[in-house]
């Protein structure tokens, strides 16, 4: 675990930017040579932060039209298309030789902090941290992880989630992109839950999938290594698609983030 949380903090240090004003980022070190969707979307948001320094991430939304390979370090093309005194906007590529394109984002960055302004939150309430026999192994989470519910049941149950979290030590500053990289991971098996008979452990056995699209929104500063919820649902699982949402949420109940995905899911 201390390996792979290592390896992660390695893929938020990308090189660059160069003269054309792009970044490269390293891969994951995985089992597959896929590249993990996660890593992906934790790089885009450290390209748009080192673009624009001096503004935070507000708004990524990806499309993923085809997948990368950990072979070959992925290149970051930045294009800045707005950048006012408080908005700003950026088109960001994910590209790989082999590959070509393997990731599009479009960011959006907010001046942090505006002052001004109404604070009006109607999130549910959350319940406390579950103790220590409620910790679970989330494969590629290098976190601390506690849930109730178990992914990997085949029994039908409603397709929800809810997976407390928290990483070791971290820089704040990295806050968003480990937060982007910890909700790709289990939207698809929430999903899976309203299906009798199959969860996320019969992968590439009874079905297929992939993400083809994510989006995170900002709404509030936050530390990752402070306990933080994932509490997401699935609404819809149709024509060989997923679709999932989902909320982050402080151990006070303050809602600092939401995230959206939609995969393909397809049945053999």
């Amino acid at each position: 675990m201390t390996e792979l949380w290592d390896g992660l903090l390695a893929c938020m240090k990308l090189d660059g930017p160069t003269a054309d004003g792009d970044f490269e980022g390293k891969n994951l070190e995985l089992e597959y040579h896929r590249l993990f969707g996660g890593q992906l979307l934790a790089q885009f948001i450290r390209a748009a932060e080192l673009t624009c320094p001096d503004k935070a991430v507000k708004s990524l939304h990806v499309l993923f039209p085809r997948e990368g390979t950990a072979d070959e370090p992925v290149r970051y093309e930045v294009q800045r298309h707005h950048e006012g005194r408080t908005f700003g906007s950026l088109t960001v590529l994910a590209r790989q030789e082999a590959r070509g394109v393997i990731g599009t984002a479009s960011v959006s960055v907010h001046s942090v902090p505006e002052p001004g302004g109404v604070a009006v939150q109607t999130a549910d309430p959350v319940s406390g941290v579950p103790g220590d026999s409620a910790a679970v192994d989330i494969g590629m989470l290098p976190f601390e992880t506690r849930t109730g519910v178990d992914l990997d049941s085949p029994e039908e149950a409603p397709a929800e989630f809810s997976l407390w979290w928290r990483t070791p030590a971290a820089d704040p500053a990295l806050a968003p992109a480990l937060a982007a990289y910890a909700t790709d991971l289990t939207l698809i098996g929430t999903a899976l839950r309203a299906v009798d008979g199959v969860s996320q452990r019969d992968a590439q056995v009874k079905f297929a999938s992939a993400v083809t699209s994510h989006t995170v929104w900002f709404h509030q500063p936050f530390r990752t290594d402070d306990w933080l919820l994932l509490r997401q649902e699935s609404p819809i699982l149709a024509r060989d698609r997923s679709f999932g949402r989902g909320d982050i949420l402080t151990a006070d109940g303050t809602l600092v983030a939401s995230y959206a995905q939609e995969a393909m899911v397809r049945f053999r």
